[in-house]
């Protein structure tokens, strides 16, 4: 996977379950931060793309549990990212860090709504232009 970014966490105690792990929505949450970070790396505003009528909304999204992550663990989250079509594709694993084995693995599809309606954003398209191949 070509990685473009990546962001460490600690998993916090309420984040897990009567067994001690993760709870499996929490991983959601990771991969959103994980992403809002990115897009923040690049000096990109989703307030004031908002402002502007661009909004990104995730269309699609699949995922892989692999390794539970536990109390304390520091995880590594790491993202890669492809645009098809009118879709930004992230491609986002979260890692052990004490170890590096996978933990998580996701797909998220994105796609943007311009004034509402589902179109190209050429305030994504900017923002991301270095990591797509011509």
């Amino acid at each position: 996977m070509n990685y473009v970014y990546e962001t460490r966490m600690e998993v916090r105690d309420y984040e897990c379950d009567i067994e001690g792990i993760v709870n499996n929505a929490n991983y959601l949450h990771y991969i959103e931060h994980t992403r809002h970070l990115f897009l923040r790396s690049l000096g990109f505003s989703f307030a004031e793309a908002h402002a502007k009528g661009h909004d990104a909304v995730v269309a699609r999204m699949s995922m892989q549990f692999k390794t539970p992550l536990r109390c304390d663990d520091e995880m590594v989250s790491r993202l890669a990212l492809e645009k098809e079509g009118l879709r930004y594709v992230f491609y986002q694993d979260i890692f052990r860090a004490s170890d590096n084995k996978l933990a998580f693995r996701s797909k998220v599809e994105l796609v943007c709504l311009v004034d509402g309606r589902l179109a190209n954003s050429d305030l994504y398209d900017e923002a991301f232009k270095d990591f797509f191949q011509s």
